[in-house]
């Protein structure tokens, strides 16, 4: 633990490697979802190498590794209920055969965002998004590590947010000034 707090490398690749495949099958249990496992494991070794300086202070890393991991995993799961209520509601409030007229406005925005992002991250977005692949499988077609592609991704969903923002607020300024 003193040498990975010291960033060293070596030592912290042997304590993913010691901790990896019993944090997955935990976090397994707890989401029933291996790329859900696999995320949180991954963002748990990410965090805990961003705070590696702290390392020292913990007596019991095992410990400390399962509850941290079980609460990452619990926030997965409500963001992810979050989430479908959200659809959910979304989708109540459509009419059957009924399509919202801004549907192509709203498309044609994401689309031009998705056109102006730098051309990895627009590679990474549309093989994750469109083709559904996962990010190992990206990371092996694009040739890059699984946390580049996930960074890519990352940027590329903020940008688009962003972009999408910019636009709508905009449309809907003009669509309040033709109310008259």
């Amino acid at each position: 633990m003193k040498e990975v707090s010291r960033g060293n490398e070596k030592a912290f690749r042997q304590l993913f490697h010691d901790y990896a495949d019993y944090l997955h099958t935990y976090i397994w249990q707890l989401t029933k979802s291996k790329e859900m496992a696999e995320e949180v494991v991954q963002d748990i070794f990410l965090q805990i190498w961003m705070s590696r300086e702290t390392l020292s202070n913990i007596r019991n890393f095992r410990t400390y590794l399962f509850v941290i991991s079980r609460n990452h995993a619990l926030n997965a799961l409500k963001k992810l209920i979050r989430e479908k209520k959200r659809h959910s509601a979304w989708e109540q409030t459509q009419q059957p055969g009924e399509e919202p007229e801004d549907i192509e406005a709203g498309l044609s925005i994401v689309e031009e965002a998705i056109r102006a992002l730098p051309p990895q991250q627009q590679k990474a977005w549309l093989l994750s998004r469109k083709q559904g692949k996962k990010y190992h499988e990206i990371a092996a077609e694009m040739e890059l590590s699984r946390e580049t592609v996930k960074k890519y991704i990352g940027y590329a969903t903020h940008s688009i947010m962003e972009y999408v923002s910019r636009r709508l607020d905009v449309l809907l300024l003009i669509a309040l000034m033709n109310l008259d």
